[in-house]
């Protein structure tokens, strides 16, 4: 998301820090190199002018006692920059909740409506859709498809032209679920029979949240339909999707905070699980390089139901770790979003100068012990340590899924490493580990932890 401004940002912060005389050089350098990654950004220049108007008199004329100028600065620009995003808010649900959402073409509603499905009913909502989408061909099936991939109920009725008339036919069975999650039509411009129809639909749905969606890439233009829609249909909130894939991301976030249009989520890709709560704080530490543990959290759970963790959890308490759970680890990364997306969520990790090619051959080696994990017996994935005593298994084991035995050896040194940290994990939280051991371990898989 917005490598180059965060790219910027992190150089910027670094310059401040290490700067030994705050002079008007560097000052200017700082302001400029802020400047044009912000515009690029297509954050709207008078903002950005404001912003940077204010960290350049600080920095040259004011004094704060009891802080250090460059201190103050940096905590000036950080301070600044939230203001830009806007204020966070958080959805509460209540027992019964309809969200109805709205949005212009190619937005990316129907999407974001299967990832709102997958994120509610992995924390353990009972959730369904329904399409009253009657204009655009091939709606309804494909909200079906996305939703049936997520085990999510779908009401649709193709045939139907009349959108309240749908919402009437499944209306009683819709009250076994306690998020319904409502697609409907888009238009080219937000004109008076959409407002029209929006308001009909709200009458007979009775929303407990009205969420427009928008793609990032209209960057500032997010400004005027972010306030058109609310002074339509008073909204309540903001989805902002493709977040990963424009540079004017900062533009979109930015324009819904000036109309105080609160961004309640962001998406962030493709899959299911790339949908993220918009925190200003959180956003702004992972743009910085400094982690993001917050949305690491949430990624996990909407990756892994509450169920399942429980019972890797119970699992793992009586010492069962076998190379299925190595395995299921494996998968649930690459549902996150790879090796990358982690590593900026995690605090010190988000700076690492980790070559882009080393995140690649270890996501492509995962990609090969998955199959290897496959291509082996029951046995073999219950009890990994008989294929070290028997090699012949290994090379049984290579051929099956395509693989050398070394990167297989390589799996297994890594899946005893993952195992014997989980061990000493349940030692740390217990209470049974001195300092002294905890160091020995933190040099320990220091050392083997790399890429």
């Amino acid at each position: 998301m917005l490598d180059k401004l965060s790219s910027t940002l992190k150089k910027v912060t670094d310059k401040i820090a290490n700067a030994i005389f705050l002079d008007k050089t560097l000052v200017e350098s700082v302001v400029k190199d802020l400047q044009r990654a912000l515009i690029e950004a297509d954050v709207n220049v008078s903002l950005v002018l404001e912003l940077t108007k204010k960290i350049k008199q600080s920095a040259l004329n004011e004094r704060i006692s009891g802080l250090e100028k460059k201190e103050h600065i940096i905590k000036l620009l950080h301070d600044e920059l939230i203001k830009l995003l806007g204020q966070s808010r958080k959805i509460k649900l209540e027992k019964q909740n309809v969200f109805l959402m709205l949005g212009l073409y190619g937005q990316g509603k129907t999407t974001t409506i299967s990832k709102l499905a997958s994120y509610y009913g992995k924390r353990g909502h009972r959730v369904c859709a329904i399409c009253l989408d009657v204009y655009r061909p091939a709606a309804a099936e494909q909200l079906k498809q996305l939703c049936d991939k997520q085990n999510i109920p779908a009401f649709i009725s193709p045939e139907e032209k009349d959108p309240k008339k749908i919402w009437k036919k499944y209306e009683q069975e819709m009250k076994n679920y306690n998020l319904i999650l409502v697609d409907t039509a888009g238009r080219d411009s937000l004109s008076e029979d959409l407002i029209k129809e929006i308001k009909d639909i709200s009458k007979l749905a009775k929303p407990t949240e009205t969420l427009l969606v928008m793609s990032a890439d209209i960057g500032q233009t997010a400004k005027k339909q972010a306030q058109t829609f609310k002074e339509a249909v008073n909204i309540s909130g903001v989805i902002i999707t493709k977040m990963d894939s424009t540079a004017k991301g900062g533009g979109a976030l930015t324009a819904c905070a000036e109309v105080k249009a609160p961004v309640i989520f962001i998406g962030t890709g493709e899959k299911p699980a790339d949908l993220e709560t918009f925190d200003p704080e959180s956003f702004l530490s992972r743009m910085l390089g400094m982690g993001d543990l917050k949305s690491l959290m949430e990624k996990i759970q909407s990756v892994v139901s509450e169920k399942d963790i429980e019972a890797t959890q119970a699992r793992l308490a009586e010492g069962k770790f076998t190379l299925k759970d190595f395995q299921a680890q494996l998968e649930s990364m690459d549902s996150i979003g790879g090796m990358d997306k982690i590593m900026s969520m995690i605090p010190g990790l988000g700076k690492a100068k980790v070559p882009e090619q080393a995140l690649e051959t270890q996501q492509e080696k995962a990609k090969h012990w998955k199959h290897a994990i496959n291509s082996m017996t029951l046995e073999e994935q219950e009890n990994p340590e008989i294929l070290e005593k028997e090699t012949s298994r290994i090379q049984r084991i290579s051929k099956g899924c395509g693989t050398t035995t070394s990167e297989i050896r390589a799996m297994l040194k890594q899946y005893k490493m993952l195992k014997e940290m989980i061990k000493s994990q349940s030692s740390l939280t217990s209470g049974n580990m001195d300092q002294k051991t905890i160091m020995k371990l933190a040099k320990k898989f220091g050392r083997k932890m790399k890429f």
